[in-house]
């Protein structure tokens, strides 16, 4: 073992704060079922509140919540044809923000329009898109597709949604580069883990085992299971990963969607949600089953994060060794999304990658998962203020 001398200087954390802006690209706000009950639906991102609803054609609007006449939520009126009316006076405001009728008014005043929000549907979820500067979202930066979903090929989404308080999303974003908080807090032994930042795009492609001593849901109650995954951010908020769980000759193809969306610069609603692809021999019911079992395996890791995340401090210099992988790196990455487009550079977008090599932290990790299942011990699970 290393020696330290008493002389070293100690390490001091550098806090830091969080930007006062809010990231620049799509953010998933949930499922877009969820916001066709013919109500509206108030939403707080960005610092501010929002409004959700769906016209008489069936697609969903986005509005600043509150009306510009006298500052009414228009979350609490009522959807009336193919616009959002006021609780407080009726004004009536279309999915593109313009005021279309004022009932007991003789004219509609000329600059009666308030914010339309750019907002896209895709693979049955529902984004917004934020951009200090005003600007559109370029086309290369969409969500994509994913393959046979609009043609029923997949299960119907099972989904979560938790309010995390005291913390910048920047904390979860710093989990793509972290393999060793895999054992730690999400009960997996991580056995190839590899990292790809290349323009909006950040990857992880992990392969995982789980522990003898603790079983979650993310094996599909599969003992001996192989986790495959292939995860990327498309942008600063929305990550969908590739899962196949293989135990012998069987093998489950998931698809993973974690996301978030900022209420303050120092909270955020954090979500996630889980579908299986259906394949022969796969019933709807037993599709639903696994998807309700992984994401109720994932919520059971989040949790552990969570506790993490309202307990730790910012930390601005973290200490590192190689093994904990390129967080400077990843980091240099998402300021991209807090900055003026004029001012990305190019050490943000270029192609980066880095493998970490597990060898040493597999060996020490399977002689503590033996150890613990010999002397019958359950690793120390944390408990989340949620």
């Amino acid at each position: 073992m290393t020696e330290i001398s008493d002389d070293v200087e100690v390490r001091e954390i550098v806090a830091g704060s969080n930007p006062d802006r809010f990231a620049r690209g799509w953010h998933c706000i949930g499922r877009a079922q969820d916001f066709r009950d013919g109500k509206p639906h108030q939403v707080k991102i960005f610092g501010t509140d929002l409004v959700v609803f769906e016209d008489s054609k069936g697609e969903l609007q986005v509005l600043d919540a509150f009306c510009r006449h006298m500052g009414g939520n228009l979350a609490m009126g009522e959807i009336k044809g193919d616009t959002i009316a006021c609780p407080f006076h009726d004004w009536r405001w279309n999915g593109k923000g313009k005021c279309t009728d004022i009932p007991y008014a003789r004219r509609v005043p000329p600059v009666a329009k308030t914010k339309a929000w750019v907002k896209l549907e895709r693979n049955g979820l529902f984004f917004v898109y934020n951009d200090p500067e005003g600007n559109p979202p370029p086309a290369e930066v969409t969500i994509p597709q994913i393959e046979g979903y609009d043609e029923g090929g997949w299960s119907d989404w099972s989904w979560n949604t938790y309010v995390v308080e005291g913390s910048h999303c920047r904390e979860i974003v710093d989990n793509v580069v972290d393999m060793a908080h895999f054992f730690y807090v999400h009960f997996q032994i991580p056995t190839y883990f590899k990292n790809i930042f290349e323009g909006h795009v950040a990857t992880q492609v992990m392969r995982s085992g789980g522990r003898d001593d603790i079983q979650t849901g993310v094996q599909l109650g599969m003992a001996e299971a192989e986790t495959i995954s292939d995860a990327s951010y498309f942008g600063p908020s929305f990550m969908l990963d590739t899962v196949y769980t293989v135990a012998g000759d069987i093998k489950v193809e998931t698809k993973l969607a974690n996301c978030h969306y900022p209420i303050t610069n120092n909270s955020f609603i954090l979500q996630w949600g889980t579908i299986v692809k259906r394949t022969e021999g796969l019933s709807d019911e037993d599709a639903k089953a696994m998807a309700d079992q992984f994401t109720e395996g994932v919520e059971h890791q989040f949790k552990q994060d969570i506790a993490i995340w309202n307990h730790k401090s910012r930390i601005e210099n973290p200490l590192l060794t190689e093994e904990d992988g390129p967080v400077y790196q990843l980091r240099r990455w998402y300021q991209q999304f807090y900055v003026d487009v004029a001012d990305v550079t190019e050490d943000m977008t270029k192609r980066f990658e880095f493998e970490v090599d597990t060898t040493r932290a597999q060996q020490n990790w399977r002689g503590i998962v033996a150890d613990n299942v010999a002397n019958g011990v359950k690793p120390v699970e944390l408990v989340a203020d949620v």
